[in-house]
């Protein structure tokens, strides 16, 4: 297994993420409709912090009655995702959340990853004006 990392550490492009973690706090879950299977899912997200920063943690299914506020996680096999511009962590199909045996007592929300603005890997940006700029700067035929 690859070493753990500290969430401060994370960037729009870590993958294969390993870490301990406090849940600061959890959102009520909510039922939302998947494009991918065509079925209903339960969804939830979670602040987590380390002593070097917090980052927002996207639960799916089952995985939302295994995280709870104020307790330590283990986290193994994530990787991050950037949507709408801002950096979470994914646990994907691979990864696996549980709770830990570790404690953290001293964490740092104030360097919360998801709150600042980043672009995703190899993107300097996907909105529609930036993909208009590319086109006229390489032909609508370019593909992008």
């Amino acid at each position: 297994m690859s070493e753990f990392v500290k969430i401060g550490d994370l960037n729009p492009s870590s993958r294969g993420v390993n870490l301990i973690a406090k849940v600061v706090s959890k959102t009520e879950p909510r039922v939302v409709g998947s494009q991918y299977d065509n079925a209903e899912h339960k969804l939830s997200t979670a602040l987590i912090a380390d002593e070097s920063g917090a980052i927002s943690l996207v639960l799916w299914d089952d995985d939302v009655e295994r995280v709870r506020e104020g307790e330590t996680i283990k986290i193994t096999n994530a990787y991050v995702k950037v949507f709408k511009g801002r950096m979470q962590l994914n646990l994907g199909r691979y990864g696996k959340v549980e709770a830990s045996d570790v404690e953290l007592e001293e964490v740092n929300t104030e360097n919360n990853l998801s709150e600042k603005v980043v672009s995703s890997p190899g993107l300097s940006g996907s909105g529609p004006r930036e993909r208009f700029q590319r086109r006229r700067a390489f032909g609508r035929r370019s593909g992008f």
